[in-house]
C-alpha cells in the first residue's frame, strides 16, 4: 500500500514537471544589438547603457554575447542587411532600435524564420512576429501643450522643433504635439524645423528660421535640442519663451542657471536611454522561455521644476538623465503586462 502511494506521489510529480513550461539555460545564447544611428547624446547613452548591463551579463554567464552594431548611415536598407549578417553569425536574438518601423519588416521575418527573436524598442517595427517595447511617444508630444497650458493660459506662438526625419519616434511625437494643439486651440504652431535631436543641428535650424517668425511663448521639441534652441534665440536678442527640454545634462544645467538667476520655469521630457537594457532583458526572457506580450509599454521619464536639481545632480556632464534596468525590472514589466 505504501508502495502504491508513493508510485502516485512520483507519477503526480513527474506531471506537474512535464506539465511546467521547460525554461532554457540562456549562458550559451548570443543577443546582437542592431542600432541605426549614434549621432546624439540619446543614443550614446543608450548604447553606454547598453555596454554596462550586457557587459555584466556576460560575466555573469547569463547570456554567451551581447554584442552592439550601430549602421554608419541612417538608412533601413543598410540597417536591413545588417540584420542579415546577424543571421548569418548565428545569433539566437537581436535587439533592434530601427530606422522605419515598416522598411526592415522583411529583414525581421527573416530572423524570425531563422528562429532568431526579434525585440524591437525606441524605433520599433510592425513585423508581428517582433516584440515592441514602446514609450507613448504621442502622449510625451501631447503633454508638452498640455503642460504650457497651464503655464501660459493665454497661449500663443509655437515653435516646433522636430527630430530626425522619416523615423517612427519624430512622426508620433509631431502627431502629439498637433493633437495637443487641437486640445488647446489658444496655441499656433508658426514654424517647424528639424533638429535631429543634436543640438547643433537645432541651434543653426532655429536660427535660421527666427527671422521669419513673430514672438514666440514656447518651444516644443522631441530632446537633445532645447539647449541649441536657447542659445539660437539669445544670439538673437529675443524674449526667452518656454523651451520644454529633453533630459539632456547641457539642457537641465541651462535651465538650473535661468531658475537661479530669473525664475525662469520649464519641463523636461524624454524616453530614459537605459530602454535598451529593457529590451536586451526582455530578449533573455523570452530566449529563457518565458510568455511575453508581444507589446509592452514603459513610461517617458519627466523632470520638473521641483525636482531638477536632483536630477541633474544624478546626471552625467554630456550625458542623459536616465534609468537602466535589471532582470527583476523587466520581469515585473512583462508581469504587468499580463
Amino acid at each position: 500500500m505504501k508502495t502504491s502511494k508513493y508510485l502516485l506521489a512520483s507519477a503526480a510529480l513527474c506531471l506537474l514537471v512535464t506539465s511546467m513550461p521547460a525554461l532554457a539555460d540562456t549562458s550559451g545564447k548570443k543577443i546582437a544589438l542592431s542600432n541605426n544611428y549614434a549621432g546624439n547624446s540619446w543614443r550614446q547613452a543608450m548604447l553606454t547603457s547598453w555596454e554596462k548591463v550586457t557587459g555584466e551579463a556576460v560575466k555573469a554567464g547569463q547570456v554567451a554575447a551581447a554584442d552592439a552594431f550601430t549602421t554608419a548611415e541612417n538608412q533601413a536598407t543598410e540597417q536591413a542587411a545588417q540584420i542579415q549578417n546577424m543571421i548569418l553569425q548565428g545569433y539566437d536574438a537581436i535587439v533592434l532600435n530601427a530606422a522605419s518601423p515598416t522598411a526592415l519588416n522583411g529583414a525581421v521575418k527573416e530572423a524570425c524564420d531563422a528562429g532568431i527573436i526579434v525585440v524591437s524598442f525606441d524605433g520599433i517595427v510592425t513585423e508581428p512576429c517582433a516584440w515592441r517595447i514602446a514609450v507613448d511617444f504621442k502622449e510625451m508630444g501631447r503633454s508638452q501643450v498640455e503642460y504650457l497650458s497651464g503655464k501660459l493660459p493665454q497661449g500663443g506662438n509655437l515653435l516646433e522643433i522636430r527630430g530626425l526625419a522619416g523615423v517612427f519616434v519624430d512622426d508620433e511625437i509631431s502627431a502629439g504635439i498637433h493633437e495637443g494643439v487641437k486640445q488647446f486651440p489658444q496655441f499656433k504652431i508658426v514654424g517647424s524645423v528639424h533638429g535631429d535631436w543634436a543640438q547643433d543641428v537645432a541651434q543653426k535650424a532655429v536660427a535660421g528660421i527666427l527671422p521669419s517668425l513673430p514672438e514666440l511663448v514656447g518651444v516644443v521639441t522631441q530632446g537633445g535640442d532645447g539647449y541649441g534652441a536657447a542659445q539660437a534665440i539669445a544670439a538673437a536678442n529675443r524674449p526667452m519663451p518656454v523651451i520644454v527640454m529633453g533630459n539632456r545634462e547641457d539642457e537641465l544645467k541651462w535651465w538650473k542657471e535661468q531658475k537661479d538667476a530669473n525664475g525662469y520655469e520649464t519641463m523636461s521630457v524624454s524616453i530614459a536611454p537605459g530602454v535598451s537594457t529593457l529590451a536586451f532583458w526582455v530578449a533573455q526572457q523570452i530566449l529563457d522561455g518565458k510568455e511575453v506580450k508581444k507589446d509592452l509599454v514603459v513610461p517617458f521619464l519627466r523632470i520638473d521644476q521641483d525636482n531638477l536639481e536632483a536630477n541633474l545632480a544624478n546626471t552625467q556632464a554630456g550625458g542623459v538623465a536616465n534609468v537602466e534596468y535589471s532582470l527583476e525590472d523587466a520581469q515585473k514589466v512583462i508581469a504587468s503586462a499580463k
